[in-house]
C-alpha cells in the first residue's frame, strides 16, 4: 500500500542546505526538474509519539557512532552540539548552514529496519 515516505525540511537558505545534504553528508539527489534535487535517504523509521497537538513533527538522523560522525562533520567545519544522554540513545544537534538544526542521535533502542520489520 505505503511505498516509500517522503520528507521535507524547510530551510530559509534552501541552496546551502541542499549543498550541505549533497557534499558533506553525501546522500545521493536526483534533479527532479530545475535544480530542484530530492536526496536519497538510507534505511529509515517512522515512531509514533502521544503529544497534546498533532501538528508537530521531527526529523532525526541516525549514526552508529557519534563521536566520530560529529569529528567527521567538523572536519567540514559543521557545529554540533554538546552530547546529552537521554537513555534511548546519544543525541545532539547539527547546524544547518541556513541557521536551521537537525537532531542526530546513536540509537540505544533495537532498530526496525535492522530487524527486518515489515
Amino acid at each position: 500500500m505505503i511505498s516509500g515516505a517522503h520528507m521535507i525540511i524547510y530551510s530559509t537558505d534552501a541552496e546551502a542546505d541542499r549543498a550541505f545534504f549533497r557534499s558533506v553528508l553525501r546522500f545521493p539527489a536526483i534533479d527532479a526538474g530545475e535544480g530542484w534535487l530530492i536526496f536519497a535517504l538510507p534505511p529509515a523509521e517512522i515512531a509514533v509519539h502521544p503529544a497534546a497537538e498533532t501538528d508537530s513533527h521531527e526529523v532525526y538522523l541516525m549514526c552508529e557512532d557519534i563521536d566520530a560522525t560529529i569529528q567527521e562533520l567538523k572536519s567540514h567545519d559543521v557545529e554540533c552540539s554538546s552530547v546529552s544522554d537521554e537513555g534511548w540513545g546519544l543525541l545532539t544537534h547539527v547546524s544547518l548552514p541556513s541557521g536551521g538544526s537537525l537532531g542526530l542521535y546513536q540509537p540505544r533502542h533495537p532498530l526496525a529496519h535492522k530487524a527486518g520489520a515489515a
